[in-house]
């Protein structure tokens, strides 16, 4: 059972959402709140699997509660909702640790999905929101070669890993292009993420476009078996 809390400060929308979880028998919906304080109190007290929370709310806005919110549950993933498809309401909450973002306007199967993708350690990006947070990095000075920067430690089979993280596949989508098991490829993730010190998947695809490993546009040349 996967539970959910919902922050949002216009009850019509939480009443919708609720009504979305609350017809999945594998999602619970554990608790509301209308602004980023009591997304905290919430997350402390219920420790919800996934928060689904809006970006703009009155007094501590859905961005700013994201560091409180996992410093009091830390295994919680949080999930981004919000009518305002703005470039730097995307960074700003994959900066802050926010595990997916998606516009209000998606579909009650999208967002579904998104719980669920989220909740079993995957990121989550609009695809609209993906090609522009993409573009962002073509307008960039370059970066740090990865034989050189922070990627350095990682093997050629890591940073192959990387790069597909980078475009968004899954697991089992990267075992498939790899030609290895989602079991070798979860040990992969979980080695990246130790080596250079991040959180989790979407750290790493932040960490991926700035250190050079991914061109803008195009997907990160294979390294080989490493």
């Amino acid at each position: 059972m996967i539970g959910v809390g919902i922050v949002d400060d216009q009850p019509l929308i939480r009443a919708g959402l609720r009504m979305v979880v609350e017809s999945q028998p594998d999602l619970q919906l554990v608790g509301e709140a209308d602004d980023g304080a009591e997304a905290i109190s919430l997350a402390r007290e219920q420790r919800p699997d996934v928060l689904l929370m809006d970006i703009r709310m009155p007094g501590l806005d859905g961005i700013h509660a994201i560091p409180g919110v996992l410093a009091a549950s830390p295994g919680t993933r949080i999930l981004m909702l919000t009518t305002f498809d703005v470039d730097h309401y995307v960074y700003a909450s994959l900066r802050e640790g926010a595990s997916g973002f998606l516009l209000k306007d998606a579909g009650p199967e999208q967002l579904l999905a998104g719980v669920r993708a989220v909740a079993g350690g995957d990121m989550l990006l609009a695809p609209v929101l993906t090609r522009r947070l993409i573009e962002q990095y073509v307008a960039r000075p370059p970066a740090a070669e990865p034989e050189t920067g922070p990627l350095a430690e990682l093997t050629p089979r890591e940073r192959d890993v990387l790069a597909a993280l980078a475009e968004g596949l899954s697991n089992v989508e990267i075992g498939e292009r790899l030609y290895v098991s989602e079991g070798t490829v979860k040990t992969h993730v979980s080695r990246i993420l130790s080596k250079l010190g991040l959180r989790d998947r979407v750290q790493a695809v932040i960490a991926a476009y700035e250190h050079g490993l991914v061109v803008p546009g195009g997907r990160g040349a294979p390294s080989g078996d490493g």
